[in-house]
């Protein structure tokens, strides 16, 4: 009876995807999916009717910062590779050597979002529903750092479940400095990742740490270096790789200082990448995730994952709320400034006046604004 019913029943798969091929595309800003095959790392041969999905951020001009439009298309892009069932495992990577993403478009953060509460408050619940879909993917998701991770890339891209990073990537947060509080996810991941006060201090100091302190530190699996003259790789010139001990304290992965620095910047200007030995780590484990029972595969990633989920929807709708209402305040000021940079020579307001113009009891207005605010460049 039960192989009558096996043979008779419909076997023709439904289409469970909520998206259409709109959402991608190939002309930057915009996100590009594309499935791979499967490759035995062993043989280099191709697995049959097996594939990764790759979701690529696309707006390398802008350090790949995600457009409104982007945003949406990594909702997409995961949900797709989530309902594919010729999928094994998903790549969440960008264009190019200089970054995997610096988050938010500041662009279309000043010119539109600023002052624009309400606007805003909708489009964070397009970034929630996109930590969701990376969160809730029904396939294990690798974070392919090829380059700068900060601010809200920082935060997608402590979503994913596993990351290998280039070493000439640098991570870190920008909320406190320019505007805004991370809380699209780093006050929820960071302290499960590096401990609390490290998570503290990366979050409000808004410095960038090396790669190789990240590994240090528990946030990614693996370092490779990416730098290649000849057939030899070389490791970024800009950080100390080996443990030292400076005022008593054993110290990883700190950047190099003074005249090493200038030699470093001035041969990386003419570097060759090459991504080989990451896209290889990559490799290895796609395929020892191939080797493992689907099934049983993403309940342990689910059990893990609900770890960072809890600390995230217990935050994700007041954080919204709280974003959105800040848009007419302290993100109005920092993003513009930012924005205006490239005239005024300063991507910053005037961190002291702001704080002296509040002791006073200053309302927040068109002067307060004016005083704050960088003075166009003589």
């Amino acid at each position: 009876m039960h192989d009558k019913y096996m043979s008779e029943r419909d076997r023709s798969q439904k289409d469970h995807f909520l998206f259409g091929e709109e959402f991608f595309g190939t002309e930057p800003p915009t996100i590009i999916y594309e499935k791979k095959p499967i490759v035995n790392p062993a043989s280099g041969e191709t697995v049959k009717g097996l594939y990764s999905a790759w979701i690529i951020l696309n707006n390398p001009a802008q350090y790949n910062s995600y457009t409104t439009k982007m945003v949406k298309g990594v909702i997409a892009g995961f949900q797709r590779a989530s309902a594919d069932n010729s999928i094994v495992a998903v790549v969440f990577t960008a264009v190019g050597d200089r970054a995997f993403c610096t988050g938010g478009n500041t662009k279309e953060y000043a010119e539109y979002y600023s002052n624009n509460p309400t606007e805003y408050g909708n489009y964070m619940d397009l970034f929630n529903a996109m930590v969701d879909g990376i969160l809730n993917c029904k396939k294990p998701v690798i974070c392919r750092v090829n380059g700068m991770r900060i601010a809200g890339g920082q935060e997608i891209g402590m979503a994913c479940d596993i990351a290998i990073s280039s070493d000439l990537a640098v991570f870190g947060q920008a909320g406190p400095r320019h505007g805004s509080a991370p809380d699209g996810g780093a006050t929820d991941f960071l302290p499960l990742f590096i401990g609390i006060e490290n998570a503290l201090w990366s979050c409000t100091s808004c410095e960038v740490w090396s790669a190789y302190k990240m590994k240090h530190l528990g946030l990614i699996s693996k370092v490779t270096s990416v730098i290649k003259e000849g057939n030899t790789f070389i490791r970024n010139p800009l950080v100390i790789t080996d443990r030292y001990v400076e005022n008593g304290e054993v110290v990883y992965g700190e950047f190099k200082k003074g005249k090493e620095v200038e030699e470093a910047r001035t041969y990386l200007k003419t570097a060759k990448t090459d991504f080989e030995l990451l896209d290889k780590e990559v490799n290895n484990i796609i395929w020892t995730f191939t080797n493992l029972m689907p099934g049983c595969l993403i309940k342990t990633i689910d059990s893990i994952r609900l770890k960072k989920k809890f600390y995230w929807d217990q935050q994700k709708l007041p954080n919204r709320h709280w974003l959105a209402v800040n848009m007419a305040t302290e993100a109005f000021i920092g993003f513009n400034a930012f924005n205006s940079r490239k005239v005024t020579g300063k991507d910053t307001i005037d961190f002291i006046k702001y704080r002296q113009l509040l002791a006073e009891g200053h309302p927040f207005d068109e002067e307060l604004i004016k005083q704050v605010m960088p003075k166009l460049s003589e």
